[in-house]
């Protein structure tokens, strides 16, 4: 593992990119609107975030595999998220991602963004369809600190020069144990316990924050 100067560690849904994933996917069951008023409950951290996420699974199920190839046709990258990864490994940084989003969308979409190593939920199958529910270990707030802190030590990078930037409740573990914990495009909860709070839905606008 190649060391690095820093990591930057992003949450991915409504950070990295600009969809909520689960709710693409449930649009897809005909069930968007309720995912989405769950997945807001999450994200506010009004409920647990592990309990919601296989509630909301579970109005997945008997979705074709088949439709992922639309789910991710509809995944947009927020605005300078390559230009912002692009200057991270200008500056000798390292770009990584831990999602509580699904390991089926971020495989095809990370690798294109730059992004160097990621983590995520994998959905359950049944035959060709999903069955309603999380394969394995649930990636939750503290997956997130962890991840981070793994990733550092394995680059050689103390924690100080390590980044977290997350919108949700389920990033804030994370962002507390980075040395700067960037709220982006955060809810409430979020911006309060964030060290920077960037309001402009545009990644560049963290590219003077690199060391």
């Amino acid at each position: 593992m190649a060391h690095a100067r820093f990591l930057v560690v992003f949450d991915a849904d409504s950070t990295l990119l600009r969809n909520e994933v689960i709710e693409l996917i449930a649009d897809e069951a005909g069930r968007g609107a309720e995912v989405a008023a769950a997945t807001e409950a999450a994200m506010r951290g009004e409920v647990d975030f592990a309990s919601s996420l296989r509630s909301r699974v579970s109005q997945l199920t008997g979705v074709p595999l088949t439709a992922f190839e639309r789910v991710r046709a509809r995944v947009e990258p927020t605005p300078g998220a390559r230009e912002l990864i692009a200057a991270i490994h200008q500056h000798g940084g390292a770009a990584a991602v831990v999602s509580g989003g699904f390991h089926e969308v971020l495989d095809h979409i990370a690798p294109g963004l730059g992004v160097d190593v990621w983590r995520a939920n994998r959905l359950g199958t049944d035959g060709d369809a999903l069955d309603g529910t999380v394969a394995g270990a649930i990636v939750d707030a503290e997956t997130k600190a962890t991840s981070l802190r793994e990733w550092a030590a394995e680059r050689a990078v103390p924690l100080i020069r390590t980044i977290a930037v997350g919108d949700g409740a389920n990033d804030l573990r994370m962002m507390a144990a980075a040395g700067l914990g960037v709220a982006f495009n955060a809810k409430p909860a979020v911006r309060r316990q964030a060290d920077l709070v960037v309001g402009p839905v545009d990644l560049r606008e963290l590219i003077p924050l690199l060391p």
